[in-house]
C-alpha cells in the first residue's frame, strides 16, 4: 500500500506538468490562428472554419477591402492605420457573429463566411457597410473611410470551393471599389468577365505597398 501510495504521489508532479504543456500548447496554436493586431482568424484558421461553414446551406462568402489605406497610412502614421483596421475587425466580426467567421487575409483586406437563414443579406451587408464607414475613432473623426464589400452566395455556384468563391467575391468587391457602388453581390453566369483582367494588375501593384502588422 505504501509502494502503490509513493507511486501515486511521484505521478502527480509529472501529470501535472503535462497538463500545463498541453495547456501552454493549445494556447500557442490559438495564437498561431489569430492575427496580432485584429484579433481575427489568421489565413489558416480562417480556411478550417469556413470550409466547415460552406458545408451548410445558406452560406454566404464575404471580402471586404479598405479603400484609400494607403493614404490613410500617409496622412496619420501607421498607428492610424492599425486603429483603423481594428476597429474594422471589431465592427466586422460583430456582425458575422459567434454563427460564422471572419478573417485578416493580410494588408487591409478581410474575409468571413456567415449563413443567411432568413435571406436578409442584402440588408445586413449594406448595414455592415454603413458601420464600416463610421470614424475609427470618435475622438478623432477625421480617421474614417469607406470599406468596399463583394459577396457571393455559395448556392448559386454549387461545386466551387472556398478559394473559388472567395476569387468570386474578391472580383465583386474590386466592381464595388471601382464604381464607388459600397457593395457588390458575384452574379450568376460569366461574373465580371471585364474587370478580371484588371483584378489581375491591381494584385500586382498592391504587392509593392507595405502595410505595417500585415499577417
Amino acid at each position: 500500500m505504501n509502494t502503490l501510495t509513493t507511486a501515486f504521489g511521484a505521478a502527480l508532479p509529472l501529470a501535472a506538468g503535462w497538463s500545463a504543456h498541453v495547456l501552454w500548447l493549445r494556447r500557442r496554436l490559438h495564437t498561431a490562428r489569430r492575427d496580432p493586431l485584429t484579433g481575427l482568424h489568421t489565413r489558416d484558421g480562417f480556411t478550417r472554419r469556413a470550409a466547415d461553414l460552406l458545408r451548410k446551406e445558406r452560406a454566404l462568402v464575404l471580402i471586404a477591402d479598405v479603400d484609400d489605406f494607403k493614404q490613410i497610412n500617409d496622412r496619420y502614421g501607421h498607428a492610424a492605420g492599425d486603429t483603423l483596421l481594428k476597429a474594422c475587425a471589431d465592427r466586422l466580426a460583430h456582425y458575422v457573429g459567434a454563427g460564422g467567421v471572419a478573417g485578416r487575409l493580410g494588408g487591409d483586406e478581410f474575409a468571413a463566411v456567415v449563413l443567411d437563414p432568413h435571406g436578409t443579406a442584402e440588408d445586413l451587408f449594406a448595414a455592415l457597410h454603413a458601420v464600416l464607414a463610421r470614424p475609427a475613432d470618435p475622438a478623432h473623426p477625421e480617421l474614417r473611410t469607406t470599406v468596399s464589400l463583394g459577396w457571393v452566395r455559395a448556392a448559386d455556384f454549387p461545386g466551387e470551393d472556398l478559394s473559388q468563391l472567395l476569387g468570386r467575391a474578391d472580383e465583386a468587391m474590386y466592381a464595388a471599389k471601382q464604381a464607388r457602388a459600397g457593395v457588390k453581390r458575384a452574379g450568376l453566369g460569366r461574373l465580371f468577365a471585364t474587370v478580371a483582367g484588371r483584378r489581375t494588375g491591381h494584385r500586382g501593384a498592391r504587392t509593392d505597398t507595405t502595410v505595417k502588422g500585415a499577417a
